[in-house]
């Protein structure tokens, strides 16, 4: 369908619609802009809107928040990927902010403990399946066990950075894809390339490359200038940009290397409040890389000076989000003019196909630190001979963690209840074993 023919205000209660329907993770929140775009309003055809995710599959950052912008780009330029990205983090922006100013306020009363509690055993059971899941898709050959398995043992064993994780992985990738390992390039449709605005050259990637990153560096410079590098604001803004960076394959995967530097490199919050934020991303709309504005909030709220707690920790949370999500519309306005270009190259194909396998070990990373920290109070790092050892204290099990835990498995991989169902049985379970026990 032709950029004009489709109305710019119906387009934009579309996307707040969208916004509002986004939960259940990148596969629900796709799956609702389906729907809604290509069966409902058939503004997008299934191959473009096919086209448009496998693009945004190769960026990094949330690819369903990517995919919206992406897709309004198509329907009404810079203006429609502006409205449709901002509209679809916009109301998990609000929900994150407000669940994070009750949680300092008031975690101390036996429901909203409760709440938390039970969301953590839903959280551990949600990763342990995203594991499997992303498994099966990426892991499609003994060179891609092999990728997934040295980045679990790198950053678990090794504590490697995940930065140098993902490139490890993506020349690992390429050079599987040159020994016929690989992946195919996504084919090209040629009727397709001249859709949305103009490419424009060089003069336009250049307009677009500095407008974006002086939106993104600006409060960056400013917090710089006024704060200094070390206060907990600065530090955010340049932690989260360059995690921004680095946030291939989904939410999961950045998110070891986020709790790994928050909780023990920065301090910034304990391993259960972790868990915690990440149970308020999941029940929230938006991506569930939502979470670092929680971190983000909790890390000034705990070294708030000179503003108040609150104050600081409000300032933390939009900070984090703004260097979180902007460089998202860098990437796509960047970038999409030229998305079938890119699909065609085999080596980026092979070097994404590496990172994909990588994820999957970085991912059950994740699911062991949460597992260690869901269900004991105490665990003990040692180094042993250059690796990093974790070992719990057997006698700080937590039994009721456990049980709660169990059944979160047994509704997900077992009945099938799906994410939704899952969390809300495990909050009001938790609810019911504070509340009692």
């Amino acid at each position: 369908m032709p950029q004009d023919s489709v109305p710019f205000r119906e387009a934009f209660a579309a996307w707040a619609k969208i916004g509002l329907l986004s939960f259940g993770g990148p596969a629900g929140q796709i799956a609702v802009m389906h729907s809604i775009l290509v069966e409902e309003k058939r503004w997008l055809s299934e191959s473009r809107f096919l086209h448009a995710l496998n693009y945004c599959m190769l960026l990094p950052g949330p690819e369903a928040m990517q995919l919206a912008t992406y897709s309004g780009w198509l329907l009404h330029g810079t203006r429609g990927g502006l409205v449709a990205g901002t509209l679809f983090v916009l109301p998990g922006v609000v929900a994150i902010l407000l669940l994070s100013i009750l949680y300092v306020s008031y975690r101390e009363l036996g429901v909203v403990e409760g709440l938390f509690f039970g969301l953590k055993a839903a959280v551990l059971a949600i990763v342990v399946e995203a594991v499997v899941r992303i498994g099966r898709r990426a892991l499609r050959g003994r060179p891609q066990f092999a990728i997934a398995a040295l980045a679990f043992v790198g950053i678990f064993l090794f504590d490697l950075p995940f930065p140098l994780i993902v490139a490890s992985a993506a020349v690992g990738g390429y050079l599987v894809g040159r020994l016929g390992g690989g992946p195919a390039a996504v084919a090209a449709d040629e009727a397709l390339v001249a859709a949305g605005e103009p490419g424009g050259g060089l003069r336009r990637a250049l307009r677009v490359t500095l407008t974006w990153l002086a939106l993104w560096f600006a409060p960056i410079a400013l917090l710089l200038a006024t704060l200094g590098r070390d206060h907990v604001l600065t530090q955010e803004a340049l932690f989260f940009s360059k995690a921004a960076l680095v946030t291939f394959g989904g939410a999961y995967a950045v998110l070891a290397y986020i709790a790994q530097q928050a909780v023990d490199v920065y301090q910034w919050l304990l391993p259960g409040e972790m868990l915690d934020g990440l149970g308020m991303a999941e029940t929230t709309p938006g991506p569930l890389i939502m979470v670092t504005q929680f971190v983000g909030f909790m890390g000034a709220f705990r070294f708030p000076e000179p503003f108040s707690p609150l104050g600081a920790a409000v300032l933390g949370s939009l900070i984090t989000t703004w260097v979180t999500f902007v460089p998202c519309f860098l990437w796509i306005f960047l970038g999409a003019p030229y998305v079938e270009r890119v699909q065609r190259v085999p080596a980026v194909a092979a070097a994404l196909s590496g990172i994909t396998a990588a994820v999957v070990g970085v991912i059950l990373n994740l699911a062991v630190w949460f597992a260690l920290h869901t269900l004991f109070a105490d665990i003990d790092e040692r180094r042993v001979s250059g690796l990093r050892l974790l070992a719990p204290d057997w006698a700080t099990l937590d039994a009721l963690a456990l049980l709660l835990t169990a059944g979160a498995f047994v509704a997900l991989f077992v009945l099938r209840l799906g994410v939704a169902a899952t969390l809300a049985g495990a909050a009001l379970a938790g609810i019911a074993m504070r509340t009692f026990w």
